[in-house]
C-alpha cells in the first residue's frame, strides 16, 4: 500500500506540475486581456519592408468595428531584434507623417519621452500589445507584464493611427487588421 500511496502521490505531483508549466505561460500572456475580457480577435497581418518580415500584427476589439470610442488592443509579434529607442523613433516618425497639422515641439518630445520609456527592445517572437483606452491613453505590456500606461489620449490616438489611419504606410495591413 505505501508504494501504491507513493506512484498515487507522485502521479498528482506530475499532473499539478503540468498544469501549472502548460497554464503559466498562457496566463502572462494575457495578462492584457483583463482591460479587454470580451475582445476578440478582429484580423491580422504580417508587416514587411523591403521583403523583411518585421512583425505580425492582431487587431482584438469588442465590436466588429473598431473606432476610437470604445477601447481596443494590437498585438505585435516580433520577428526580428529592434531596439526600444528605433521603436520609439519610428512611431515618432510616423506619428508626425500622419499628422494633418504641425505638432508642437515640446508635444513632440514629451510623446518620444514616453515611449521611449514605456517601450521596450524586442527580440525574435517576443510580443508588444497596446491597449487603447478611450479618453485616458494607453497601455503597453509585453508577453508577461504590464509595461507601463500613458495618460495622453492624443498620443494614444496618434500611436494607434501608425497602423489604422486611412494614411498608414500599409494599406493591405490596415485592411487586414480591420477584417475587410
Amino acid at each position: 500500500m505505501r508504494s501504491g500511496s507513493r506512484w498515487w502521490a507522485g502521479a498528482l505531483h506530475c499532473a499539478l506540475l503540468s498544469m501549472l508549466l502548460l497554464s503559466g505561460p498562457s496566463q502572462a500572456g494575457e495578462l492584457w486581456r483583463q482591460a479587454l475580457p470580451q475582445a476578440q480577435p478582429l484580423g491580422s497581418g504580417q508587416m514587411t519592408w523591403l521583403g523583411l518580415r518585421i512583425y505580425q500584427a492582431t487587431l482584438w476589439a469588442t465590436q466588429p468595428a473598431p473606432d476610437f470610442t470604445q477601447p481596443f488592443a494590437l498585438q505585435l509579434t516580433y520577428r526580428m531584434s529592434i531596439s526600444r529607442e528605433r521603436l520609439a523613433n519610428t512611431s515618432m516618425d510616423e506619428i508626425r507623417r500622419l499628422s494633418g497639422s504641425p505638432i508642437a515641439p515640446e508635444t513632440l518630445l514629451r510623446w518620444q519621452a514616453a515611449l521611449e520609456k514605456t517601450l521596450v527592445d524586442v527580440a525574435r517572437d517576443d510580443q508588444l500589445i497596446g491597449v487603447y483606452l478611450p479618453g485616458r491613453g494607453l497601455q503597453f505590456y509585453d508577453a508577461d507584464k504590464l509595461l507601463g500606461e500613458i495618460d495622453d489620449p492624443a498620443l494614444a490616438r496618434a500611436f494607434f493611427d501608425i497602423w489604422l489611419s486611412p494614411g498608414t504606410r500599409d494599406p493591405a495591413l490596415r485592411k487586414r487588421l480591420l477584417g475587410q
